[in-house]
């Protein structure tokens, strides 16, 4: 049985993503706000992120283009330690497990994982087994555990009903999660993901804000798998109706925004679980400013957690904790809508071109095409 550290990173002309490929910023794309230093969801201490990328071209008829995205909101701490958190569907068209619990105990126990849709079974497995592992079992011999998994649909470009994600893939995505700098594009849970008819998956971005005399972090990663061409917004600009060429659903049975969108918030903010949730909803309004409009077949899922109040959230009889006041909140309800924004874009600049299952072909935006319109329109930034 083939390991994932070892299987399937295949060359960039059957659409690995490789390193050092640009972000929007280094093409000029202009964004409000500041980011952290990695503008990432790293950003936020203790926060790993570990993906296992899937791309196997052996089979003519099972052409293999997913993956597994894990996100630990505490590092190998979140095995044990839970963080204040909340989920919000904007579109219900889609999967994200354990939200029940977590709406209803404020606490997001364990990691948050990615991958396509018909793989949400043995991710969740899998993620209850690797907890069983590395965390501290009770006195059954097992942790009690509904972890959240989400999903967004890749079988455009990858065999989904072959199965190809299984145990060891999300072992190597958890084991391996790391902080820095995150892979972004097709990797992971987002390798046979398209956004907007272009080819796209992983983002991630991040905003330093200040509330009162205090900084905090507030850290985006998304898995982009939404929306049609013709509604595509980058920097305010409407580029969708300018870059028509290779668009995927033409003349096929798929139209509309039939698509989905797992967005995953974090923050070193102390804030409880209400406040989460109003957290997790502002991400919507990023996810508009790209042109979303949460189309009836898209499953627009997201969930929020703060690091803050650790020894808030430990299985003792009384507990206290500290939270940002409402009236103080804004900052970190705008730094969401701004990491949210970028972290799409960021998915689609570092996204390369695919071909998969059928011979189905989904092109990166041509970002040579995307700088002139930006430069036209004056939203074109210095480099």
């Amino acid at each position: 049985m083939k390991l994932a550290v070892a299987a399937c990173l295949l060359s960039l002309a059957a659409g690995a993503a490789h390193a050092g490929a640009p972000r929007a910023r280094d093409l000029g794309i202009p964004f409000d706000g500041t980011p952290g230093p990695l503008n990432a969801i790293t950003d936020v201490a203790g926060v790993t992120v570990g993906h296992v990328t899937l791309i196997e071209s052996d089979d003519p008829k099972h052409q293999v283009r997913t993956g597994v995205t894990a996100i630990l909101p505490r590092g190998r701490d979140s095995g044990r330690l839970p963080a204040f958190g909340a989920s919000f569907a904007l579109n219900g068209n889609g999967e994200m497990t354990g939200t029940a619990w977590l709406e209803e105990s404020g606490m997001l126990e364990g990691p948050v994982l990615l991958t396509n849709t018909h793989s949400v079974g043995v991710v969740r497995d899998a993620a209850i087994a690797w907890r069983v592992k590395v965390g501290q079992a009770d006195a059954s011999g097992y942790w009690w555990s509904l972890p959240v998994v989400a999903e967004t649909w890749d079988g455009y470009l990858n065999d989904i009903n072959g199965f190809h994600v299984r145990p060891e893939h999300v072992f190597a995505a958890l084991d391996g999660a790391h902080g820095g700098p995150v892979d972004e594009g097709n990797v992971g849970g987002g390798t046979g993901m398209i956004c907007h008819e272009f080819k796209c998956g992983i983002g991630t971005s991040s905003r330093r804000v200040t509330v009162g005399s205090q900084a905090y972090t507030v850290g985006v990663l998304v898995q982009a798998n939404y929306g049609v061409r013709d509604t595509l917004r980058i920097a305010g600009v409407p580029v969708g109706q300018q870059l028509r060429e290779h668009r995927v659903w033409t003349d096929q049975a798929l139209g509309g925004d039939t698509g989905s969108i797992i967005i995953v918030v974090a923050t070193d903010a102390p804030l409880l679980p209400h406040q989460m949730k109003r957290i997790a909803k502002r991400a919507a309004l990023g996810l508009a400013r790209n042109g979303s409009y949460a189309g009836n077949g898209s499953g627009d899922l997201f969930v929020a957690f703060s690091t803050a109040n650790a020894d808030a959230v430990r299985d003792q009889a009384l507990n206290a904790a500290t939270f940002v006041g409402n009236d103080s909140i804004d900052p970190l309800f705008l730094g969401t809508v701004e990491a949210t924004e970028e972290a799409i874009v960021n998915a689609m600049i570092a996204a390369r071109d695919m071909t998969g299952q059928g011979g189905h072909y989904a092109i990166a935006i041509p970002q040579d095409a995307l700088r002139a319109l930006l430069r036209k329109h004056s939203r074109l930034a210095s480099r």
